[in-house]
């Protein structure tokens, strides 16, 4: 079993950066492929970002290709979501959740354990 501890979020004005971190409590964060996902306001949750296992493969929502980067360090049991040019839109909560298959996953149910969550809000 792992716990998840996300921090980072905070308030920045549209343009801006913010980085994400993910901190895994558990002997097996390695073996876990990692994901991010979001939830506005009013809104279903969504996919933003996944990583394998080996963090060798990387998948991004189309909304954030380009903008976002998900990577992760075992020897540090910490996923990251580094946020460039940030949108009022990209405005959410923000989750991480590991996943005990080995390829990086866009769907919410191929992940067995969730963070509580860092607010992410982005000022126009």
């Amino acid at each position: 079993q792992v716990q998840l501890v996300e921090s980072g979020g905070g308030l920045v004005q549209a343009g801006g950066s913010l980085r994400l971190s993910c901190a895994a409590a558990g002997r097996t964060f390695s073996s876990y492929a990692m994901g991010w996902f979001r939830q506005a306001p009013g809104k279903e949750r969504e996919f933003v970002a996944a990583i394998t296992w080996r963090g060798g493969r990387t998948y991004y929502a189309d909304s954030v290709k380009g903008r976002f980067t998900i990577s992760r360090d075992n020897a540090k049991n910490t996923v990251y979501l580094q946020m460039n040019s940030l949108k009022p839109e990209d405005t959410a909560v923000y989750y991480c959740a590991a996943s005990p298959n080995s390829y990086a996953s866009s769907i919410p149910h191929d992940y067995f354990t969730w963070g509580q969550g860092t607010q992410v809000t982005v000022s126009s």
